[in-house]
């Protein structure tokens, strides 16, 4: 089972690389996965679900300005929570990496 969730995890990567093609949206999500880092620590630290819930608004907030202002598209995140959230943590995985880039040129090509 975990194998087959893996598994179409790399088919949705592509989709979800071509959702986030502009830079902008990339570094919105970027901002907004940052903020989600630095509230939960304060939820944790406080102990606190109102801190939680102003980490989790808050940081769908930068995202979802990056789809409706700069991507102008639908957030994956609402068709595909779970899929979309581990892809959200791998692109930022390789924004910090310096990798992105190179992901949405290799799944945007026209060939």
């Amino acid at each position: 089972m975990i194998k087959n969730y893996v598994d179409s995890l790399k088919e949705f990567w592509p989709y979800y690389v071509r959702e986030h093609s502009r830079s902008g949206t990339r570094w919105l999500h970027f901002i907004g996965n940052t903020n989600l880092f630095f509230w939960l620590l304060l939820a944790i630290f406080y102990q606190s679900l109102l801190i939680l819930a102003i980490a989790v608004i808050s940081s769908y907030t930068f995202a979802w300005m990056g789809h409706f202002f700069v991507e102008r598209n639908i957030p994956a995140t609402l068709r595909f929570p779970l899929k979309a959230a581990i892809c959200d943590m791998i692109m930022y995985y390789k924004t910090w990496r310096g990798e992105m880039n190179m992901e949405v040129e290799k799944y945007t090509r026209i060939p």
